[in-house]
């Protein structure tokens, strides 16, 4: 990746979405054999009535790959033309190498740099903002940030808190390099972060295919997490950003087409919802399917939205990230693809 300084000046695109959920699919039913509890209990709290889990075979940079390709098969763009791979994860392959150096060489795209990125359920609109500012500074034309998880890998199935919540998934977008006086792109980003909170949702270990043999992380290496303690942060800091985005770009509501926020929990949703007055049909919700993937969600939920008919181009949207750190960031951009629109499976 080799800066242009010579580029005339320019905004960073949303230019495709893709992605890729795992085979297996595993019910309220299925868990509610193994821990107390019920698929009432489990959907009036959570939303979720089914999740997918990742094959024994199927790692993180496996299903980024997929994803990955999907999102160039929408944009109608080589993999040899991407300059920019970052894969916003908590379950890496690895350490290192980074899992967005083994999607690049996956996907052909093998000059282009590529690491990783921690902010957990953030990542993702914490990747989107670096591959802005990376495209509008010149040092890169074409960014693809693909969101994977393997969170079933590191998620203690005995313990009902957790194991009702969490699930396997990638996705992800293009951000590519368009002219500043036709393209909207991306208007304002809101990151943050509050590690006073950081003890509240931990996880000690990655996601690789040796967790899957040993039948996955043992229950003390597994994510942790205070769930009131969640829910009161996400509640309060979902809103809080929002507004202070919308606010800091004199918009309001009414100038959003669509909302899509990290799928954590439909409770959260709808309380975020209610104080920001978004009509329910202006809120994407994908939670019921496809439980929480992290930084997969929110590309996951923005590529099944475009094949369900919600999202079109030149709309407007609103992305909002909350998790571990604890973070958030949320982004306002119009949605402006390069080609035509594939759909994800």
């Amino acid at each position: 990746m080799t800066p242009d300084r010579s580029a005339p000046r320019r905004r960073a695109r949303l230019a495709a979405l893709g992605g890729y959920a795992p085979a297996r699919v595993v019910t309220n039913a299925e868990i509610e054999r193994r821990v107390d509890t019920t698929d009432e209990w489990i959907r009036t709290r959570t939303g979720i009535r089914e999740r997918r889990y990742a094959a024994p075979d199927e790692t993180t940079a496996d299903m980024a790959a997929v994803a990955a390709e999907r999102v160039l098969a929408s944009a109608g763009l080589p993999s040899a033309e991407v300059d920019m791979v970052i894969v916003p994860t908590a379950t890496p392959d690895a350490l290192f190498p980074a899992t967005a150096a083994i999607v690049a060489d996956r996907i052909g795209a093998r000059r282009a740099a590529a690491y990783d990125l921690s902010a957990a359920c953030s990542g993702f609109v914490y990747a989107l903002a670096q591959a802005t500012a990376l495209v509008e500074a010149g040092m890169a034309g074409n960014v693809l940030v693909v969101g994977s998880e393997v969170l079933s890998r590191v998620t203690d199935h005995d313990d009902r808190a957790t194991c009702i919540l969490f699930a396997d998934g990638a996705g992800g977008a293009l951000v590519t390099a368009g002219d500043a006086e036709t393209t909207t792109g991306f208007l304002a980003f809101d990151l943050g972060a509050d590690g006073s909170g950081a003890d509240q949702l931990v996880l000690p270990v990655g996601g690789d295919r040796r967790l899957a043999a040993a039948g996955g992380a043992p229950a003390d290496a597994c994510i942790r997490m205070d769930g009131p303690a969640v829910f009161r942060f996400a509640t309060r800091v979902m809103v809080e950003s929002a507004q202070r985005l919308l606010d800091g770009l004199s918009m309001g509501i009414a100038d959003i087409d669509l909302v899509v926020a990290h799928q954590a929990n439909s409770r959260i949703m709808d309380h975020a919802a209610e104080r920001l007055g978004i009509p329910p049909e202006r809120l994407f919700n994908n939670l019921e399917l496809f439980g929480n993937t992290s930084s997969a969600s929110i590309p996951m939920a923005l590529a099944q939205a475009r094949d369900a008919g919600r999202l079109s181009p030149g709309d407007m949207l609103l992305l909002v990230g909350f998790g571990g750190g604890l973070t958030w960031a949320s982004s306002v951009v119009r949605y402006e693809p390069l080609g035509e629109e594939h759909q994800w499976a």
